[in-house]
């Protein structure tokens, strides 16, 4: 890479405090500083148009470190203030790892208002925000016994949620409690959250491929994969980002229907992993569940469900539940019992860590 093109990344340390991150962050957005890198990276120098860089958990494949520039940052940040109506003054509350485009996207959004995000990602106290950003799991947990949590939710103005799908279940008994929930959906490549209850913000325009993938275009779009100059160019058709999710368009608003890669094929048949989770995870509120998949000589893929929460629920009930919801086809063939669900990335369930501990645990018995 020419170097007159080039600009310094400084990768952001844990232990640097959230003023200090903002000042380099308004130094880095306005050209002023070098770039800053959020996350497992291994680039020192960037294009001289990425102001942003986030390494990216990798679990749809190899780790992307995707650049940002400062106006697809400044673009996504402007549509969220605005469609939320928050004013000059008001805070944001930061409760997400800033390894992650959606905690990065609360500090952008606080510079927008001209206000210090407050930091309560390691805190027992929770002062009040007007705004605040969540995921799925935070709010299951808010709604199962963190009471403190809870009241700061319900305190603010809205709580962005995304990352994940949030059941039906969750989200009616959030908004039960006065919860203002805006569910979003997007990704790093869409400097995070794009589409807002199933609407795309102002600057963002959402189509569905002849395959059934979500496409999006605008300016919130990122620049590159700095490790994967190749793999950015396939991703972009048209001036398109090309997503692996599946979505339609129902009554207007967007829904998102799982991954291209989340079907798996068991004993001939087709099961949406997504499907079954959403099924039992609005179905039985005070516990979580994430399906997968292990590798079987009868089946070919054998579907598992995963755990987490109590009380716990019988097996027996589950399977039951999920025949009469989805078919036979979506009887589980095993169960893994967890305290919590591992994950990977920003509220993301680590589905091939629970593959290998559900193999793990077929070899012991």
């Amino acid at each position: 890479m020419d170097k007159s093109t080039e600009r310094e990344l400084l990768r952001v340390s844990a232990a640097c405090s959230i003023a200090e991150v903002m000042a380099d962050l308004a130094k880095a957005l306005a050209g002023d500083g070098p770039a800053l890198g959020f996350g497992d990276l291994q680039s020192t120098h960037v294009p001289k148009r990425v102001a942003v860089v986030i390494g990216t958990s990798g679990s749809t494949g190899a780790p992307k470190e995707v650049g940002l520039s400062t106006t697809a940052l400044l673009a996504s940040a402007r549509a969220s203030n605005q469609y939320l109506g928050a004013d000059f003054g008001q805070t944001w509350s930061l409760l997400l790892s800033l390894t992650h485009i959606a905690g990065v996207n609360v500090l952008v959004r606080s510079l927008e208002l001209g206000t210090m995000p407050i930091d309560l990602r390691n805190t027992d106290e929770y002062p009040k925000a007007d705004f605040t950003a969540i995921v799925p799991t935070q709010l299951f947990r808010a709604l199962n016994g963190d009471a403190l949590l809870l009241e700061h939710l319900k305190n603010c103005r809205a709580v962005l949620i995304g990352g994940a799908a949030l059941p039906d279940g969750i989200g009616k008994q959030a908004n039960d409690l006065g919860i203002t929930i805006v569910s979003t959906y997007g990704m790093t490549e869409t400097s995070g959250g794009c589409i807002y209850d199933g609407i795309p913000l102002d600057c963002v325009d959402v189509e569905i491929t002849t395959e059934g993938r979500i496409k999006i275009r605008g300016p919130i779009l990122a620049s590159a994969y700095l490790n994967d100059p190749t793999g950015w160019e396939r991703a972009l058709v048209d001036g398109w980002f090309v997503t692996n999710d599946l979505g339609v368009f129902d009554s207007g608003k967007l829904k998102i229907q799982g991954r291209v890669d989340d079907v798996i094929v068991s004993g001939g048949e087709k099961i949406s992993l997504n499907a079954v989770e959403l099924a039992l995870n609005s179905h039985y509120a005070n516990s979580e569940f994430a399906a997968f998949a292990i590798a079987d000589p009868e089946w070919g893929s054998a579907l598992y469900v995963a755990i987490a929460g109590t009380p716990m629920i019988s097996t027996d009930e589950i399977t039951l539940y999920l025949a009469q919801s989805l078919g036979n086809v979506a009887k589980p063939k095993g169960f893994l019992a967890l305290p919590t669900l591992p994950l990977i990335g920003v509220g993301k369930v680590d589905r091939k860590a629970l593959a290998q501990l559900a193999i793990h645990e077929r070899q012991i018995r």
